[in-house]
């Protein structure tokens, strides 16, 4: 059976050549994956980048060994610097190549060798840094192709292969499993991450390398690791680009040039568990709008804050990230539908993205529970009764860093935890012995959700 994702229709491959022709080398012997490594290795490749760096000094960047020769501190010059990577060749008929951007970043010249040893210059295509992923081009004939294969279909405890170039030593092929999927690392504003987590043995040089599946798909481009200690090696955690991120991120840089993403305008939050069930949720999962962003798609549409987003096109969304990428890997103008719980009801609302300003649509934001305290402690708070009920922060010497951050005077708290407040003795029985704490300010004469625990 096939199928297809992305608008220039690569082929997922699910069941094929590699597979049966496994089966059958199996026969009377010991099972081996020595056939898919031969149909896929040929198509993983080795990058060679030159960089040109300015050195002060005598002195290059990375551990570059000092110069020979004394120099003054103000001198400049520039110098060359080689590293390493991967690739996968995807299309042979056009020679395009996928690698992570971070391989190819500031690169002057690029050369690509395959597995048979011959060596060709490339072109970059496209790069887009959000998603760490780049396009080339060579020129050359008699090339292999890996066919795409959804990461979708992919359970933790699938087998996995991991072929790349460790540390410039040469092709190398390892095994594992599947070890999570959809991880995020949060480690960089702007990047949209849903990993696949793997403990197939990748290693610096690896990046921009295959990962495959048993029927010989590419299910993902090897991206980065967690490691520990001297010399920056394996630990069992790896991560990988998923295929249909990866096709649609090469589609828009194949059109485009650019990665061109839609933006609904929305500040979210994860609606966790234990944040449901303090904030009188009934929703477990899904996306929490702390702030609607003016003039945006949001606002247009008529969402709202306190709205729970659980689902686009129909289909639902475990959590905040999920939806961001979701919406990212939409086109601007681009009409969708998303599902959102409202007080007790559920309703759909129809909205056409936007385009972000800058980095991208809000990111979730990630902190660290702090133990209940008496959250109000060095606030001073007004009761005010008129249109707008609630209460003033008329100044903040907060211990709290949090509080003291997030509180400014003149803002008018409406509710906390989605119950509405008139004295400071209901805010703070509200907040007490409470892990989480969401309270409800009008900033001028726009309302937000902000929280504070």
């Amino acid at each position: 059976m096939q199928t297809r994702i992305g608008r220039l229709g690569y082929v997922l491959l699910f069941a094929g050549a590699a597979a049966a022709s496994a089966q059958d080398r199996a026969v009377g012997q010991l099972p081996s994956l020595a056939p898919l490594v031969e149909n896929a290795a040929p198509a993983v490749v080795n990058i060679a980048v030159t960089e040109v760096i300015e050195t002060r000094g005598g002195r290059g960047r990375r551990g570059a060994p000092p110069q020979l020769f004394q120099r003054d501190n103000d001198e400049q010059e520039e110098q060359e610097q080689l590293g390493a990577g991967s690739g996968v060749i995807v299309d042979a008929e056009n020679g395009y190549v996928l690698t992570n951007h971070h391989v190819i970043e500031n690169a002057s010249r690029i050369r690509v060798t395959l597995v048979d040893n011959r060596s060709f210059e490339a072109r970059i295509l496209g790069s887009d840094p959000s998603t760490d992923l780049a396009v080339l081009k060579i020129e050359a004939g008699n090339l292999t192709a890996i066919p795409f294969a959804s990461a979708r279909d992919l359970k933790v405890g699938d087998y996995v292969v991991a072929i790349g170039n460790p540390f410039g030593i040469g092709q190398t092929v390892t095994s594992g499993i599947v070890s999570a999927l959809g991880r995020t690392r949060g480690l960089r504003d702007g990047s949209y991450e849903d990993f696949i987590q793997t403990d197939a043995s990748i290693n610096p040089g690896n990046s921009g390398g295959a990962l495959v599946n048993l029927e010989g798909g590419l299910i993902g481009i090897n991206s980065a690791i967690i490691s520990t200690g001297f010399g920056g090696g394996n630990v069992g955690i790896g991560f990988a680009i998923p295929a249909e991120m990866v096709v649609s991120v090469m589609d828009r840089l194949l059109e485009f040039g650019e990665v061109r993403r839609g933006f609904l305008g929305v500040r979210m939050e994860v609606v966790t568990p234990d944040f449901a069930e303090d904030y009188g949720l009934a929703a477990t999962a899904g996306a929490l709008v702390m702030e609607v962003i003016a003039d945006s798609a949001a606002e247009a549409a008529g969402f709202q804050i306190n709205d729970v987003i659980t689902g686009v096109n129909g289909q639902p969304i475990a959590d905040s990230n999920e939806l961001r990428n979701r919406i990212a890997m939409m086109l601007p103008g681009e009409s969708v539908s998303v599902q959102i719980v409202r007080g007790n009801g559920e309703r759909s609302i129809m909205a056409v993205l936007g385009e972000p300003e800058s980095s991208g649509d809000g990111r979730p934001s990630v902190r660290e529970l702090a133990p209940p305290t008496p959250l109000f402690e060095g606030v001073e708070l007004m009761a005010e009764n008129g249109r707008d009920s609630g209460l003033r922060v008329v100044s903040n010497d907060s211990t709290d860093d949090r509080v003291r951050k997030e509180l400014y005077p003149g803002d008018l708290i409406t509710a906390v935890n989605r119950r509405r407040v008139s004295s400071v003795a209901d805010a703070r029985e509200l907040a007490e012995g409470t892990m989480n704490v969401v309270v409800e300010v009008l900033r001028g004469s726009r309302p937000q959700l902000i929280r504070l625990r």
